[in-house]
């Protein structure tokens, strides 16, 4: 009888002890986070220090492995699999208004007319509503927000204003406002990944393109475009999001150790970001390129009525009044 009772205190001590090692396993989580920037973006280190402060805050229990460079897939591709369980993170921002209208609203061309404007609205009550509805339709929870200098158009000639484009084509991204905006002013937009900018800039398939000067920096698009036209026409905001699927397995804890994570990642991005934008314009000059002051009212004019009319019914009245301010 002592013996089967030990017996039962063993295998009871046994069992625990199992139980006690799977929950341990269950609490261990990888986060495979990819983006299209590389790594001297302030994007990618700011991604860099989200993992750390994640990992700090669950003593290694969740682990971020950031890929730059589109190396775990495009964008688009990215978010497909947030949706389908098959990718963890991402960075992403006017993309999402394929799945959420709302989306729209972060990088409206000629709507936002400084730094702090844009904050306004992505810190504000309109900013709560794009997250809502972004976590309701495309199931991607954004965590933090990182600032976009404002996008500028490269080419290898000077384009003052929207006469000047002539049907040039241009690489945009995959969102159908770029399109009819660009359109609009005189462009031949061409949605493309943008892994594939440089090569079809290189081969001649395309014209120019359009973004912030940290990305035309990171992808060195210097050795293929001459010119730098400062359109400014979209100051914008990009998430930094995590896959609703993958959010609702988190623990409230682990979830408050994402939100920490993530608001030190912000606040450290924007003081990289506004760092970077001077000494990128100086390093792109010293590499040739030329910057060419343009008629930005002239390209604002010509693109409002596309902006306005191509967004989202649900969402019009929003834009509308955001012009008028």
């Amino acid at each position: 009888m002592k013996v089967s009772k030990l017996m039962v205190r063993t295998l009871g001590g046994l069992a625990l002890s199992a139980v006690m090692a799977l929950s341990a396993q269950a609490q261990e989580m990888t986060l495979k986070l990819g983006h299209l920037a590389n790594e001297a973006n302030s994007w990618h280190k700011a991604s860099l220090l989200f993992g750390e402060e994640v990992a700090k805050r669950t003593d290694g229990r969740i682990k971020v492995e950031v890929y730059p460079n589109d190396s775990l897939g495009r964008e688009v591709d990215l978010i497909n699999g947030m949706q389908l369980g098959t990718v963890e993170m991402t960075i992403t921002g006017e993309t999402l208004q394929n799945w959420a209208p709302m989306a729209a609203m972060l990088a409206l061309p000629y709507a936002y007319k400084s730094l702090e404007d844009m904050d306004r609205v992505a810190s504000g009550e309109i900013g709560k509503q794009i997250e809502e509805q972004i976590i309701e339709r495309a199931q991607v929870r954004p965590l933090a927000y990182f600032a976009r200098g404002p996008r500028n158009l490269t080419a290898n000639r000077a384009i003052k204003a929207p006469a000047d484009l002539n049907g040039m084509r241009l690489r945009v991204p995959n969102v159908p406002l770029f399109v009819d905006a660009w359109s609009a002013m005189g462009a031949q937009p061409l949605p493309m990944a943008f892994s594939e900018v440089f090569t079809s800039l290189q081969n001649g398939t395309l014209d120019g393109q359009e973004n912030p000067l940290a990305l035309i920096q990171s992808a060195s698009f210097n050795e293929v475009q001459t010119h730098v036209n400062l359109t400014e026409h979209v100051r914008s905001w990009i998430y930094l999001t995590i896959a609703e699927q993958t959010w609702s397995q988190l623990s409230e804890e682990d979830q408050g150790h994402l939100m920490e994570a993530a608001k030190i990642a912000q606040e450290f991005e924007r003081k990289q970001f506004l760092s970077d934008e001077d000494a990128i314009r100086a390093d792109l000059e010293k590499k040739g390129m030329t910057f060419v002051e343009v008629d930005q009212q002239a390209f604002a004019d010509a693109s409002r009525d596309a902006v306005i009319k191509s967004v989202d019914e649900s969402i019009r009245p929003t834009v509308e009044k955001l012009f008028a301010q």
